[in-house]
């Protein structure tokens, strides 16, 4: 038995809304270990919903739907559902009842085709709202279940805790669960990872995945398990067995981040740090403040995107920045050096390069960027990398921003 999220909208499918159901619901399903293989978006159209359900039915038993649920012409979830298996709709008085209600504490009145809200397959169970006027419903049928929820994702969250998780569990699911650790990378391609730790792929229990993203590499390690406990002590000696492959390049699990882990080893040693941005503007400041507690360690930045900004503020040469250019590893040592000593840190991190879409020679490309470490035993490192300039602006600051941390947490 296994479950399918179909989301209905039209506006999902044009990219207007992200579509963060799917995503949710996926979760939860893997914490009633009940297993998912497939998602579908289908638009607002009656006879594309019936396909969706038709094949839907042919491969899964648990159709969970979400959006479709509002009172206008074009919400036809529980139609499509209801016409699909030919069966008749019912209003249900307490749906009409609990509408008028909650647009009487709006100070307003139902409208007329808030009615449509109110009808579901005869046989089916509502599944109450407590927040919107939209209702779902439960319907056990022909050896399927089928759940629907309104597209709001509040509503749909507080429903499917309320009514669905307890009405899946009666069903036997939550027994087991399916259990994750998404093991984090950096410095190592995805391809050089996956040869390293090739042999684990083929295991059955657990599973080992690989995943890509901007600024590093993923392995998934999964398992079925009847409590968390019981499935980290599974997982346990694989993920041992990766880290010991991996070595540095992994930096962290799950919803670790390189400033996180920055951050923590920054507080156990009891020292402070500072940086100094000019291509990536304030990026590098704004990830290390994102994690709670930050002030402990992060004393504060410059942005010193002007050369009279990086000589007034931080003490660059003039004639360094003459003779080698804003973009150099000898200005992002200075401003290293001079971020550190400004505020008074342990630490000090420079970052100067080019960013594009514009700017680039053939000797210093876009895509170019230089960063300087110093610390307080008064060593400086530089490190030159390029992005390329196909990357785009947004991705070379930020790639810049997560190699500057990735240095200092091998260096720490």
């Amino acid at each position: 038995m296994s479950a399918e999220i179909i989301c209905i909208g039209t506006e999902i499918l044009l990219g207007d809304i992200l579509n963060s159901n799917a995503q949710y619901l996926a979760q939860e399903l893997a914490k009633l270990g009940i297993p998912h293989y497939y998602q579908t978006v289908v638009g607002d159209n009656l006879n594309r919903i019936h396909h969706v359900i038709k094949t839907a039915l042919e491969r899964s038993s648990i159709l969970i739907f979400t959006g479709g649920l509002g009172p206008t012409p074009d919400d036809l979830t529980t139609e499509a559902i209801a016409s699909y298996f030919q069966t008749k709709m019912i209003e249900d008085g307490e749906i009409i009842e609990d509408i008028k209600i909650k647009f009487a504490h709006r100070g307003r009145e139902m409208t007329p085709n808030n009615r449509k809200q109110a009808l579901i397959p005869q046989g089916a169970l509502v599944l109450p709202n407590k927040t919107g006027t939209a209702p779902g419903m439960m319907w056990e049928k022909e050896d399927k279940i089928i759940l629907t929820f309104p597209g709001v994702p509040s509503e749909m969250k507080q429903m499917w805790q309320d009514t669905a998780v307890p009405f899946l569990k009666t069903k036997g699911w939550g027994q087991e669960i399916i259990y994750s650790q998404m093991m984090r990378f950096r410095g190592i391609g995805e391809s050089s990872l996956a040869q390293k730790v090739n042999h684990l792929f083929d295991l059955t229990n657990p599973t080992v995945a690989p995943y890509a993203s901007h600024g590093e590499v993923k392995l998934r390690v999964s398992t079925k398990a009847k409590n968390p406990e019981e499935a980290r002590k599974i997982i346990q000696p694989i993920t041992e067995e990766i880290k010991a492959i991996a070595g540095q390049d992994y930096f962290g699990s799950d919803s670790d981040t390189l400033a996180s882990v920055v951050g923590n080893i920054l507080k156990q040693k009891g020292e402070t740090i500072s940086v100094a941005e000019s291509c990536t503007g304030g990026g590098l400041g704004a990830m290390l403040t994102d994690i709670e507690g930050s002030s402990e360690y992060f004393m504060g930045g410059i942005i010193a995107y002007s050369n009279e900004v990086k000589m007034k503020l931080l003490g660059v040469s003039e004639d360094d920045l003459n003779k080698e250019g804003a973009v150099s590893a000898m200005v992002a040592e200075q401003m290293a050096i001079g971020v550190r000593e400004k505020l008074g840190t342990d630490w000090g991190i420079g970052i100067t390069g080019i960013a594009g879409p514009g700017g680039g020679t053939e000797s210093k490309p876009v895509g170019l960027v230089y960063i300087g470490i110093a610390s307080a035993k008064g060593e400086v490192f530089s490190y030159g990398d390029t992005y390329g300039s196909n990357r785009g602006r947004y991705l070379v600051r930020y790639l810049s921003a997560c190699n500057a941390l990735d240095k200092l947490r091998r260096m720490l």
